[in-house]
């Protein structure tokens, strides 16, 4: 993406989640400012609460005192509280309107091999061009101008598609396509997600399809960054181990992942995780594919991952202590707002 940021000539738009006062934070922050200087129009829109918590007042005022134009999304109002806890959670880079990359990587040294060494995060990001990656400068565009619901009408590619969420026409829609996609296949379904906290309709569907024989997968890291979340996701495996659903946990570092694949045939790859605050209330952007190549590489990547996962059984997971189970009522009690 750095790479990217240098070489673009007219235009560079860019949302982030995390845009951390760390030195990735900066690295990123010296090159848009370095590029705005020399010309080229630069907009940075950051999440509120994401910069909250990982950003600083020292990287807001190199931010504000270079040419780079920047927003916060939903800052805090005293008149309209509850909008601050819809998030934007989009993480998007779009150069020239001719590059563009979405996917979960943030702005902050966890990303980084070079910063982090091999804990690095293990994160997956798609590059586009061409339609898509216009199809992208639009979403960017739109968003940019307050008109948050705004989707395109049509289909950038024959196989490829950016989909917003929540848009005009549906508050719920990638997780009315996350459902199409796991009642549409016949063999395989893998799911790679950092955060597990699916509703009932979520529940239901994987359920259902392992039900008719399909192979079901899900695949979540060991340990998470935040454990209210982890509990959360805990409260959900019994009734899917009992119904046939097959869970693994990644061991090695912690997995960012966001990624649903119906047979070898179908791909949604993005920022949404398979929790209600991504498929219920955050601004969220995926990538639906099926494009054979992405797809056959998405699904190289689950098996490499998978070889590094511990799956949990479950006569196993019915022997866990009180405590384990006591934290799972906390977790799910606070799904929502997770």
């Amino acid at each position: 993406m750095l790479a990217s940021i240098a070489g673009a000539r007219r235009r560079l738009s860019l949302e982030s989640y995390i845009f951390a006062d760390d030195e990735i934070g900066w690295r990123f922050a010296e090159a848009l400012a370095r590029r705005a200087r020399e010309g080229v129009e630069v907009r940075l829109h950051l999440d509120a609460a994401g910069w909250l918590v990982w950003g600083s007042m020292r990287l807001a005022r190199f931010l504000r005192a270079s040419p780079v134009r920047v927003r916060w999304f939903h800052r805090w109002s005293w008149r309209e509280p509850l909008r601050y806890n819809r998030r934007n959670h989009r993480k998007l880079l779009v150069a020239d309107s001719a590059c563009a990359y979405v996917g979960g990587f943030n702005i902050h040294r966890e990303s980084s091999a070079e910063a982090f060494g091999e804990q690095r995060w293990c994160d997956s990001h798609v590059r586009m061009q061409g339609a898509l990656a216009l199809q992208a400068q639009c979403l960017f565009d739109a968003f940019w101008a307050g008109h948050s619901r705004w989707s395109p009408e049509y289909t950038a590619t024959p196989s490829s598609t950016l989909i917003p969420t929540p848009s005009r026409g549906c508050r719920n829609r990638m997780r009315r396509v996350y459902g199409k996609l796991i009642g549409g296949a016949r063999r395989v379904i893998r799911v790679t997600t950092p955060y597990f906290v699916p509703d009932h309709y979520m529940q239901r569907a994987l359920a259902a399809a392992a039900a008719r024989g399909v192979e079901v997968y899900v695949l979540v890291p060991a340990k998470g960054d935040v454990a209210l979340a982890a509990w959360a996701a805990r409260a959900s495996y019994a009734g899917l181990l009992a119904n046939g659903v097959r869970i693994f946990e990644y061991q090695p570092r912690m997995l960012h992942a966001k990624i649903l694949q119906a047979d070898e045939s179908w791909a949604a790859v993005g920022t949404a995780n398979l929790d209600y605050r991504s498929l219920l209330l955050n601004h969220e952007l995926t990538v639906l594919t099926r494009d054979a190549g992405l797809c056959a590489a998405l699904c190289r990547q689950f098996e490499e991952n998978l070889d590094a996962a511990r799956e949990v059984t479950l006569p196993h997971w019915r022997r866990r202590a009180w405590n384990r189970r006591l934290a799972e009522w906390v977790g799910w009690a606070a799904r929502r707002w997770l």
